[in-house]
């Protein structure tokens, strides 16, 4: 049974964007997200159709990550894959973390076999986590629709999140150098 939670107003997670003030840390485990915004682009994608594709993320470029390097602030995030991509992982590398690499996000990769997982990363927890002390953990549903931030406070929590972003960047590889090993991933299947 699925733990209820208090969703945060969307506000609340911008605020922490525009505010914190040494790092801003993502682990990402789902293999779909479901973003209304990407539905357009990742149908373009999907047909083969690269026009424009800096327009899916382009507002998050420039708000947030462009803003963030620009002021000596760091953006990582790790993505945990399961090997073959998904085409929704295919389009996110090539209109996603391409460009986000671009502005100077530290995005990683940590592939693993289909059906595997690394034993030291739990299954399906998403979240951010603002100068190693303000973490929100991101709840989807199970078709990858997001579901609300939660604002989480218990210090233990926090500092396992912290432990898991360690051990997340210690075993992924940079996107690029990920990239550069894959034939093509930016091209559907």
């Amino acid at each position: 049974m699925a733990r209820s939670f208090r969703p945060e107003p969307e506000n609340e997670l911008g605020r922490l964007f525009q505010e914190f003030r040494y790092t801003a840390y993502r682990l990402e485990t789902l293999q779909r997200y479901d973003v209304p915004a990407e539905r357009a682009g990742f149908a373009r994608f999907l047909a083969g159709d690269t026009a424009d594709e800096r327009s899916i993320v382009g507002g998050w470029i420039e708000r947030v990550v462009s803003r963030a390097v620009q002021a000596g602030k760091r953006m990582q995030r790790v993505h945990v894959v399961e090997l073959p991509l998904t085409d929704y992982l295919r389009f996110e590398f090539a209109w996603g973390y391409r460009h986000s690499v671009r502005a100077g996000e530290d995005v990683r990769i940590l592939p693993v076999a289909a059906g595997e997982w690394p034993e030291h990363l739990p299954r399906n927890l998403d979240y951010w986590l603002f100068d190693s002390c303000h973490l929100v953990r991101m709840h989807y549903r199970d078709d990858g629709s997001f579901a609300g931030a939660e604002r989480i406070q218990d210090p233990v929590d926090i500092v396992q999140a912290g432990h898991l972003r360690d051990v997340a960047l210690h075993s992924a590889v940079r996107f690029e150098e990920y990239a550069s090993r894959e034939t093509s991933p930016s091209q559907p299947r």
